[in-house]
């Protein structure tokens, strides 16, 4: 209904300008909005408050509300003052240095592990070092953020629209590695090129009290030790079911919870958890429950679909340029709204392609490109990026929507330029039958059942 797509989209876009113009509070508008949008799809007949609750992605929610009360527990033994000492103390303080390290830390752990846990762990730490040199965090949380979602591209676990695209298309882990990690190596050290120009008059700032911090004992900031063991032991069962939920049947939100429920037990069973649970950011889990929302009602309206349509409308033509149109136009959506349920129209539009006989392995690849650095153009393009914000609002310096239009979008850009030329270049590469992959016709798979499977993933996924 043309009707139903054109209310869906100005609700959207007025709500996201609201959000950008920075006049009220994101987490206030956006829900609003999500009301807005609930309301005119039940009188215009295109979203119900049913098919409202089915879009609320419980697996992310789930995650961000255990990791955080893991966090905030932690918090509370001194361990990020501990480990901010011993960051300035190797880094000496100087700023760039704390970009690469810490930067280099939260890439390494998005590899493996979601970018949500990965940020609510290190974001911390960047706080209390940067509080203890005095100098401006907005450079080192812009690197954690931009980095980790760069990061999670190069792998099939490292980005839930990856895992979509994987099993949608038949890649396997290996398939990643070779075709995605050489692109993500790249386009990290460009970001991280982009990092040092956009921020060079803020690693010029001399950090404070370096003398003071390297003579202080970091063992000295341990405050608990033995609610710190309990944490780290917990933490260190989350992350070994991380590395196995899939083959264990549990989502990453429940591997999340559990962790929680067994730190709140064995650390304060007698007391009122209400201490921990006033650290946790509340107006985060509401801003993505709106947005979910939002989105949801731009899918059943037909707006995703109508894009993905449009992107492959000339695939049969050439399939290099649609692969480029692909890239850019999933990135450009993916800084706006959540680019699961982008990628969950898209994956059908191509399944429909191959279906025909077209060789469209270029086109998965330009989707996980597009999707994946997409998330860095704008504060709400991916989970991490929002995390980053609401933390940054603790600083001296919180992060503005100009402030991450300079470093992120910038960053967005240069990363799709790198994933272009890569592909522009080596088109047969791309396109390739890879060696994890099967036929459509071996799955004895119709676009409806490709549809059906990444409909089931969408529920089973987080964002990144």
């Amino acid at each position: 209904m043309d009707y139903a797509l054109g209310i869906s989209v100005a609700i959207f876009a007025i709500t996201f300008g609201l959000i950008i113009a920075e006049k009220l509070h994101r987490t206030v508008i956006a829900f609003f909005g999500a009301i807005v949008m609930v309301v005119a799809g039940m009188i215009f007949e295109f979203y119900s408050p049913e098919e409202a609750m089915s879009a609320i992605d419980f697996n992310t929610i789930g995650l961000l509300l255990g990791m955080m009360t893991i966090v905030a527990i932690m918090e509370t033994t001194g361990a990020f003052q501990y480990l901010g000492i011993l960051a300035a103390k190797k880094t000496k303080g100087n700023p760039w240095l704390l970009v690469v390290a810490l930067g280099t830390v939260t890439t390494l752990l998005s590899l493996v592990l979601d970018n949500v846990t990965t940020i609510i762990l290190i974001v911390p730490i960047t706080i209390v070092v940067t509080r203890m040199l005095k100098i401006n965090p907005t450079p080192i949380l812009m690197a954690e953020a931009l980095l980790s979602d760069t990061g999670g591209v190069a792998t099939l676990v490292g980005d839930p629209p990856n895992i979509m695209i994987g099993s949608a298309a038949g890649f396997s882990f290996n398939d990643f590695l070779i075709h995605s990690l050489p692109v993500v190596l790249i386009a990290w050290f460009v970001t991280l090129f982009v990092l040092k120009v956009v921020y060079r008059k803020e690693m010029k700032e001399k950090p404070q009290n370096i003398d003071k911090l390297i003579s202080m004992d970091e063992n000295e900031a341990i405050t608990d030790k033995r609610t710190l063991k309990i944490i780290v032991g917990v933490l260190m069962l989350v992350v070994g079911l991380f590395f196995v939920h899939n083959s264990i049947g549990l989502e990453p939100s429940m591997v999340a919870l559990i962790g929680a429920a067994i730190a709140l037990i064995l650390v304060s069973p007698n007391k009122d958890p209400q201490k921990v649970f006033e650290k946790l950011e509340l107006s985060v889990l509401v801003f993505f429950v709106a947005l979910f929302v939002m989105v949801g009602g731009l899918e059943h309206s037909g707006a995703l679909d109508v894009v993905a349509q449009y992107l492959v409308s000339g695939a049969e033509n050439n399939i290099v340029l649609t692969a480029v149109i692909v890239l850019w136009m999933s990135a450009i959506l993916s800084a706006l709204v959540d680019n699961i349920p982008f990628t969950v129209a898209m994956i059908p539009v191509i399944a429909g392609l191959q279906a025909k006989g077209i060789d469209v392995n270029i086109l998965w690849w330009a989707l996980v490109f597009g999707v994946g650095f997409g998330g860095n153009g704008s504060p709400i393009g991916s989970t991490a990026n929002v995390i980053v914000v609401s933390k940054s609002e603790q600083t001296d310096t919180p992060i503005t929507l100009k402030g991450w239009l300079r470093g992120g979008t910038s960053a967005m850009l240069v990363t799709c330029v790198v994933a272009t030329i890569a592909i522009v270049s080596f088109p047969n590469f791309f396109n390739k039958t890879t060696v994890g992959q099967k036929s459509l016709n071996s799955h004895e798979s119709s676009q409806e059942q490709v549809l059906e499977k990444t409909m089931h993933n969408k529920h089973t996924s987080h964002e990144e």
